[in-house]
């Protein structure tokens, strides 16, 4: 075991467009780590440093799907460590079979009625096909 503790944390995102509210990914996120030991899932906002010493956590988990994210990855790091200095960042690569998975392409495969099961968890699949059908059937009553 690496950590004693992880504490997943799903920001608010006001900047984003986001298929799911805050309130909607956190529910998702903390039913899928269900039943995991000593992992949670908590929302906040503002900055990932800030809540990070809010709740002394002293590492950042951070993933590597291609080396184009290193850049970005890079930069928040030594901006994270600029704000708290005893914060660390640890990146872990990701498995060749995940480096092309990112939300945009999940919502892209599953609005085309493509299965997604194999990349996302069971209960983000129905709330995906959920989603995507309330909004099939908005746009279809507004023609």
């Amino acid at each position: 075991m690496v950590f004693e503790e992880v504490v997943v944390g799903v920001h608010q995102s006001p900047g984003k467009l986001v298929m799911f509210s805050a309130d909607e990914r956190l529910a998702m996120m903390a039913d899928a780590i269900e039943g995991i030991p000593r992992v949670t899932a908590v929302g906040y906002d503002g900055l990932t440093a800030t809540y990070a010493r809010q709740i002394d956590a002293g590492v950042l988990v951070r993933g590597l799907r291609a080396l184009s994210d290193f850049e970005y990855e890079f930069a928040l790091a030594a901006m994270n460590r600029g704000i708290d200095p005893g914060l660390e960042t640890v990146c872990l690569v990701t498995s060749s079979d995940h480096t092309f998975i990112s939300s945009s392409i999940i919502r892209e495969i599953a609005s085309h009625g493509q299965p997604v099961d194999k990349w996302v968890p069971p209960n983000v699949v129905r709330k995906l096909h959920a989603k995507l059908d309330s909004v099939q059937q908005g746009s279809s009553q507004r023609e």
